[in-house]
């Protein structure tokens, strides 16, 4: 689906006359360590290689906001609940990415930005997972409860190399060659998350 999917519907696109192709790729396409990282490194390669079509292809961590599922959702409901989290000992650095951020982005893309270039985007300077439950609990109004657990340990959890692995976006080609700025900051983002997450009666 990533690589077929993708050059199917950028040759669509040529055929209709069309040749800006806005791509959203994935952080893990720049060191691909899995079969994700892999098929999106793969579809990149596809769509700089058509003839005629012009692409830029985004490069976005992990994004947030109204709506998100799966794991930010259940580290928010996790601080949200006042529940004891083993992630005090842990050093790492992630990048985010708020979905409002990515929006503008995306816009700044379709009119300002040459063909056939590649961006990381992201919200600004990466956090690590003690200070990201932290700002949650700021953003939630309750305070994050970590305690110290060897990460070494929790890398061997399910899920547990995405709480312990660092993983940072280079975004200063974006910044520099468009003049991007994230219209929000990674409080305002986390804010807005919160406060959907409470509308939905959470």
């Amino acid at each position: 689906m990533n690589v077929e999917g993708t050059i199917a519907q950028a040759r669509a696109a040529l055929a209709a006359g069309t040749r800006r192709f806005i791509y959203l790729s994935s952080a893990k396409a720049a060191s691909p360590d899995d079969a994700y990282g892999h098929a999106k490194r793969i579809a990149e390669q596809a769509l700089m290689a058509l003839p005629g079509l012009e692409p830029v292809i985004l490069r976005p961590p992990l994004v947030y906001g109204p709506r998100v599922k799966a794991n930010f959702l259940a580290l928010l409901r996790a601080v949200d609940r006042g529940w004891p989290l083993p992630l005090a000992s842990i050093r790492n650095r992630r990048s985010l990415l708020y979905l409002g951020n990515l929006i503008d982005a995306i816009q700044r893309c379709l009119s300002g930005a040459p063909g056939s270039r590649i961006y990381g985007v992201a919200d600004g300077a990466p956090l690590s997972t003690p200070e990201l439950c932290r700002a949650l609990g700021r953003a939630l109004g309750r305070p994050a409860r970590l305690w110290p657990f060897p990460p070494a340990l929790l890398r061997l959890a399910p899920g547990g190399a995405r709480l312990v692995d660092s993983l940072v976006v280079d975004d200063s080609a974006l910044r520099s060659e468009l003049g991007w700025r994230p219209p929000c900051s990674i409080e305002e983002g986390l804010r807005h998350t919160a406060a959907w997450y409470r509308a939905q009666g959470r």
